[in-house]
């Protein structure tokens, strides 16, 4: 949303699943948004993170990336764990990690659409401005 009123820069969005070598070297940042699942990164997401790893190692280097994570009451070992990758890859952290608590916590509760909370929308489009903005005026 915000990310795409900045003209000088094109925004794409990706499923995991569809999310290829390719992509990732044709792009100049990313921001990684998952939910995590049982205190680990979403399995789509970390499947992502292992098919993509190798084939994007060494060339990406020195891009700028952001992590947007949906836990369910705490989410620190997914973004750690995707930390993790992004440092492997070398890419420069332009944010801190944002964990969105949806504090689902019954088997019902975990199991039900999410709907998030403008205020962490808010937070996702802000992030998203801070790449765009970023990468236009050169500083990533």
């Amino acid at each position: 949303a915000e990310a795409d009123k900045v003209e000088e820069i094109a925004c794409h969005c990706h499923h995991a699943d569809d999310v290829t070598a390719e992509m990732m070297l044709s792009h100049d940042g990313y921001i990684f948004a998952f939910p995590e699942n049982l205190a680990a990164i979403a399995g789509v997401m970390k499947a992502a993170f292992d098919r993509l790893y190798y084939s994007c190692l060494g060339r990406i280097e020195g891009r700028p990336y952001a992590l947007l994570v949906c836990a369910g009451s705490d989410g620190r070992n997914a973004v750690a764990q995707a930390e993790r990758i992004a440092t492997g890859w070398r890419l420069k952290k332009i944010a801190d990690s944002e964990i969105i608590n949806t504090h689902a916590q019954t088997a019902e509760e975990i199991l039900a659409p999410k709907i998030v909370a403008e205020p962490d929308l808010e937070i996702a489009r802000r992030t998203g401005a801070l790449m765009a903005n970023g990468l236009a005026m050169g500083i990533f």
